[in-house]
């Protein structure tokens, strides 16, 4: 088998590291290695955070928003054009399946073009400030570089939140890609070029920790947009103080689904497994703590775990397949501890529970019956296809337990009751709610969360002036000279 050597993405060049290092990327469907990533040292970080520095003072920063606009509405049609063969180098190199990363490849190009859309319509203001000799007023500026630190899940999704408002506001990007999947970003990278955008705008290095530190301590960055877990996190907001970076961050969640009795069972049925079994459950609004009335709890289950028991789990590239592999060994084997400590902790596992009878990173669609608020499942981010399922009698009960978490990304709530739908998503501490539906997005709707889940959002209008910084201007307009006030008499 031939490896894929792959290159970094700077200045417009491709590059291997400084020193030569790489590091190896397994298909975590075989567990064969498959390709080699560049492991960038802090010397090639800083290459590419000084090109993105002098693009944002070059080519760029002097193009007009329309013309801006117009490049990031052309890498959107090369994203579409290009989802395909993307798709398939994501799917081998993360394990998600291809139906599910080409189609997501194609829909996230509609991000870049509505952000293209917004590039010539950043606004300032006039203050009616109560000095008749002075006008005032306000404009929107490029914030500067920023440092986007993208996960391997979602990539596409998670880049395209970032890059288009980015830019479009008239930024330039340095992204780190992800240490266990890179390529997927890489493969991405080849269509800058193509649309016109300039050397030096967007820049992507692969490596791990100490890349990401360099990058996100570097004194030329402006702002860091980071998603991935909590603890690597607290790293991004220490790095920050280095540079006093304004710091976004999407993180982890265990989003609750509430099904309340009134609820249509099968619609409800069909999102919980789509919410918490899609994408293998690697995703950070995966809903994976179902919380069922006690009226309508076993018919639920029943029907779930008739599902779950025939889940198609296997080759991620093949059509047929529902339900791929996990990306990393590490992830199998968190799984694997916090699903044996919830059944020393009294749970009772109703389907799955363990691996799948299959070569590479497989594991069983997973449901536990779980007796207790204070299990260890309930608050902590397993990241994979498990379901921790309690039931509740009254509305307030539901509400306690679903805000009973130090999370709140996302949340679900299934009934035909429109006004308690109302009154438990005003309720429920969560950044985004859906109601009688799950997981559906739109470049038009703001992504983030609470506590912590993060802070900041991406996607939605008003992503884009959190890529700007306002700037105050002063005019007088008197023709008098104004007086100066420790001029010596």
């Amino acid at each position: 088998m031939t490896l894929q050597a792959y290159q970094m993405l700077i200045d417009g060049a491709w590059v291997d590291a400084a020193d030569g290092a790489r590091f190896d990327s397994v298909n975590p469907a075989t567990g064969d290695v498959w390709a080699t990533i560049p492991e960038a040292t802090a010397a090639d970080v800083n290459q590419a955070v000084r090109a993105a520095d002098a693009a944002l003072n070059g080519a760029w920063g002097q193009m007009t928003p329309t013309a801006r606009g117009k490049c990031i509405a052309r890498l959107g049609d090369l994203l579409a054009a290009n989802s395909e063969a993307i798709g398939r180098i994501e799917t081998t190199d993360t394990g998600k399946m291809f139906k599910e990363t080409a189609w997501q490849a194609t829909y996230i190009a509609e991000y870049l073009h509505f952000y293209a859309g917004a590039a010539d319509k950043i606004q300032g203001d006039t203050l009616p400030i109560d000095k008749p000799d002075m006008f005032v007023f306000t404009n929107r500026e490029p914030i500067g570089v920023v440092a986007a630190v993208i996960p391997w899940n979602s990539q596409m999704f998670l880049s395209a939140v970032k890059i288009g408002p980015a830019l479009a506001a008239g930024n330039t990007i340095v992204l780190k890609a992800s240490e266990q999947a890179s390529a997927p970003l890489l493969e991405f990278g080849k269509l800058v070029a193509q649309a016109g955008i300039p050397d030096g705008v967007i820049n992507i290095v692969t490596g791990g920790a100490e890349c990401g530190r360099v990058l996100t301590s570097h004194h030329l960055v402006a702002k860091i947009a980071f998603t991935g877990g909590p603890n690597a996190a607290r790293h991004i907001i220490r790095n920050s103080a280095e540079n006093f970076a304004e710091v976004s961050l999407e993180l982890g969640g265990k989003s609750p689904f509430i099904v309340f009795d009134d609820a249509d069972i099968e619609s409800a049925v069909n999102g919980s497994v789509a919410g918490i079994f899609g994408a293998t459950g690697q995703s950070c609004v995966a809903g994976s703590r179902l919380y069922l009335h006690e009226d309508i709890a076993d018919e639920f289950l029943a029907r779930m775990i008739s599902i779950a028991a025939n889940i198609r789990i296997g080759d991620p590239q093949a059509d047929d397949t529902e339900m791929g592999p996990l990306c990393t060994q590490a992830q199998l084997d968190h799984i694997e501890a916090q699903v044996a400590l919830a059944v020393t902790e009294g749970g009772t596992i109703l389907h799955g529970g363990k691996r799948a009878a299959l070569d590479g990173l497989y594991y069983q669609p997973t449901i536990i019956d779980c007796p207790r608020q204070d299990m260890s499942i309930i608050d902590t981010e397993l990241f994979g296809p498990v379901l921790a399922v309690q039931r509740f009698k009254t509305e307030d009960e539901a509400l306690i337990l679903a805000n009973d978490t130090t999370h709140g990304l996302a949340a679900g709530i299934f009934t035909k009751d429109s006004a308690r739908s109302l009154r438990m998503s005003k309720r429920i501490k969560a950044g985004i709610v859906w109601v009688n539906t799950y997981r559906a997005i739109s470049p038009i709707a703001a992504f983030g969360g609470v506590k912590s889940s993060g802070y900041g959002r991406e996607a939605g209008l008003q992503a884009v002036y959190a890529y700007t910084r306002p700037k105050t201007v002063w005019m007088n307009m008197s023709d008098d000279p104004i007086a100066n006030p420790f001029k010596m008499r």
